[in-house]
Parts: C-alpha cells; sequence; structure tokens
C-alpha cells in the first residue's frame, strides 16, 4: 500500500467510529422513540437515519445503495419507516440525536475549541469531494451544514463515510461480487465472522448459494475460506475503494491532515473506549 493510500484507510478508521455513534448511542435511541420507531432493535432507526437524506425512498433504491443487506431486510423497514416518521423529520431528529450523544460521549470536549479545529478541517475534506455517481454522499452533502461545530465535525465525517462507501460498492461491483458474495467473500478472509455479517439479513440458504459461487470461481476454498486468488481479489477491492476515497484528502496539506489526526485522536479512544459500538463488525476496520 503506497504512504498516501495508507493515510486515507488511517481517516476512514479514524472517521467511521464518530459516524457510528448514531448507530448505537443511548441518546439517538431516545431520539428514535420520539419519532415513533421501535427501539428493541437498532434496524428500524438504522434505516431511517441513514437513508432520510434520499428522501422517501422506496426499497429498491435503499437496496441498490446499501448493497450489502438482504433485500428481504430492506423491505421491512423501507419505505414503512417513512409512514412512521417523514424524512425531514427524521433527519431534524438525526441532527439533535448527534448533538445530545456528542455532548454525552465527549463532555466538555464538545464544544471546545479542537472540535471546533477538527470540524473546520473535515469539512474542507468533505466539501472538496465529488459526489458524481455516488448517492448517499451527494445526498448527504447536498444537506444544509450544522451551525454547531461539534455537529458539523459528525456531519463532515458522514459525507466522506459515505463517499467511500459508495465508492467501495463500486469496487465490489467492478470485482464481480454481488451483495451477498461480497460478504461471503469477505469473511473469507477473517474480516469478521459469519455470524456477524447474519445482520445484513441474507438466509443460510443465500448464504451458501454465494459460497458455492466462489468456490465456482477459486476464490473459496470448500470450507468458506479465501483462496490465495480471493485474498487477492479482496486486496485489490480494498485498494481501489482506498484509490476512490483519496482526493478529498489531497484538499488539506501535509500538515494539516497530520493536525486533523492529532485532533481526532482523543475523540476516537473515547468512542472506542465508550462500549457504544461492537467490538466486531462488517466493516473489517483493523482487518484490512
Amino acid at each position: 500500500m503506497s504512504e498516501e493510500l495508507g493515510r486515507v484507510r488511517q481517516m476512514w478508521h479514524l472517521l467511521e467510529p464518530l459516524h457510528a455513534v448514531l448507530y448505537y448511542a443511548p441518546e439517538v435511541f431516545e431520539e428514535a422513540a420520539a419519532l415513533g420507531h421501535r427501539t428493541d432493535e437498532r434496524w428500524p432507526s438504522y434505516f431511517a437515519w441513514r437513508a432520510a437524506p434520499l428522501g422517501a425512498a422506496g426499497a429498491a433504491r435503499v437496496v441498490d445503495t446499501f448493497y450489502s443487506f438482504s433485500p428481504d431486510k430492506v423491505r421491512e423497514h423501507i419505505p414503512a419507516a417513512w409512514s412512521v416518521a417523514s424524512p425531514d423529520a427524521v433527519l431534524a431528529a438525526r441532527t439533535r440525536a448527534v448533538d445530545r450523544a456528542y455532548r454525552a460521549l465527549f463532555g466538555e470536549q464538545a464544544t471546545g475549541p479542537e472540535i471546533a479545529e477538527a470540524a473546520a478541517l473535515a469539512r474542507r475534506a468533505a466539501q472538496s469531494a465529488d459526489v458524481t455517481g455516488r448517492p448517499l454522499a451527494g445526498a448527504n452533502a447536498a444537506l444544509p451544514w450544522p451551525d454547531e461545530p461539534h455537529v458539523a465535525l459528525w456531519h463532515a465525517a458522514t459525507v466522506l463515510r459515505e463517499h467511500r462507501g459508495d465508492g467501495h460498492v463500486a469496487a465490489l461491483a467492478e470485482a464481480g461480487l454481488d451483495p451477498v458474495e461480497s460478504l461471503v467473500s469477505f469473511a473469507g478472509i477473517g474480516a469478521a465472522r459469519p455470524e456477524v455479517f447474519e445482520s445484513r439479513g441474507w438466509s443460510d440458504e443465500e448464504w451458501n448459494a454465494g459460497r458455492g459461487r466462489l468456490v465456482k470461481r477459486g476464490l473459496l476454498e470448500e470450507d468458506g475460506t479465501a483462496t490465495g486468488a480471493g485474498r487477492a481479489l479482496r486486496a485489490e477491492v480494498e485498494r481501489r475503494t482506498d484509490e476512490q476515497a483519496a482526493a478529498p484528502w489531497r484538499v488539506l496539506g501535509t500538515t494539516e491532515r497530520e493536525r486533523l489526526v492529532e485532533l481526532l485522536g482523543p475523540l476516537w479512544v473515547a468512542a472506542i473506549g465508550s462500549g457504544l459500538l461492537p467490538s466486531e463488525t462488517t466493516l473489517g476496520i483493523g482487518k484490512v
């Protein structure tokens, strides 16, 4: 991996937990409940929070943009989410949720000068991102910027992670990996245990069929572990993802990028150390 792409991946690793707080913080679930969503599991609000920038999107659009979720899983929640609360109401509640969650998580730091400085740097990167052909990044980038710096930092992190995610979907499609195959192949290289990927809603039959297709392509062994060719293909997918995520970071000079890393470090530690986020996820952070 080149030095530049290593920095791109480092920024993803630092920013992803700051975005993901939205799906796990208790303050977020309180806002979801106030909208009328069930909170006995995170999925009703997850689909609403993440899809709301697209407007009142139908299931087909969310299936396409979220990619790795089973269509059946998506249809459980979309478009039903919009009968609970409109996308505009969800977005307003999302801003309140992030504000409250960050204040609870970071304490006085949430309104301090360091977060304001980090938000300004991350915003410059996010606003430079070309979102052409990147539906989730484009939808988030089109939203008004929050006034509060700590919420603006979350918004910048979200635009940048969805920019990366849209590029990742393109890299998977280019590699000929359909949605379930993308997960099966990822499990094959040890990015997470297969059980972790059950959250994406694929049945055992669908998972096994995807594995069978990858075995036939020489990408997996019969036991589901990746072959040399399978590891090489996944490495190429991650390299292409990094390449497509690199451009926004070029707007910052070396000193500015290093300063942003310095500023994000304590926030990353607080998010990871909070116990809110799962220790093993479908994103493979720390393993790819």
